[in-house]
């Protein structure tokens, strides 16, 4: 039978996605010869067209702070979510899907970096120049990443992960799917402690 697989599914501009981050990366580093872990962008809010009203903003900001106060991560509240500010987040999570097809040891990094960006730094990861900017320099150059993310293939490829997401019948991000051949667990729909998913993963992996 082939490796575990621990299928990670996630939104660059999912808050909870955020809170999540420590965790994540601890069990990549604490993981990675017991399992494969494989990202998938969920699509939390693809093709929005409409500015965000301000209900929408102070909803989104209170659900910020829930994520502060329970996992410690930075946020740039002041200023964040501007009049006008379209919630669009499939430009991001393509952003992350091209960089991942010019390198793909770049997909968490790429990842990582834009909810860095958008979180703790207040910037508009919804626009193309951002997100080139944010593009490591070891997967492409700004101009190769630029072609690449205009690409019908780079939408495409964006799509087909948010469709894996709705397959999967994924209802919250961050969520974790581990696959053992045919064998399926779901571990988590949302945001959980370090300790908890390790319980859980040890659990099923001794089984």
């Amino acid at each position: 039978m082939s490796a575990p697989l621990l299928w990670y599914f996630a939104d660059p501009m999912c808050s909870w996605c955020w809170g999540f981050s420590p965790v994540i990366e601890a069990m990549r580093e604490a993981y990675h010869e017991r399992l494969k872990i494989a990202l998938v962008l969920g699509g939390l809010r693809p093709g929005t067209h409409t500015p965000m009203t301000a209900a929408a903003r102070e909803e989104i900001l209170h659900h910020w702070h829930q994520v502060h106060a329970r996992s410690g991560q930075p946020f740039q509240f002041d200023g964040a979510l501007p009049d006008g500010f379209i919630y669009d987040t499939e430009p991001a999570s393509r952003a992350v899907v091209t960089a991942g097809g010019l390198d793909p040891t770049q997909i968490f990094g790429m990842f990582k970096a834009i909810q860095t960006a958008f979180y703790a730094e207040g910037r508009d990861v919804t626009q193309t120049a951002v997100l080139a900017e944010l593009a490591p320099d070891s997967a492409s150059t700004p101009a190769a990443f630029l072609h690449a993310f205009d690409s019908d293939a780079a939408r495409a490829k964006t799509q087909a992960h948010f469709a894996q997401s709705r397959k999967a019948g994924v209802r919250g991000f961050p969520a974790l799917i581990l696959q053992r051949g045919e064998q399926i667990d779901r571990i988590t729909d949302g945001y959980q402690p370090l300790d908890a998913i390790c319980a859980e993963l040890d659990r099923l992996l001794a089984a």
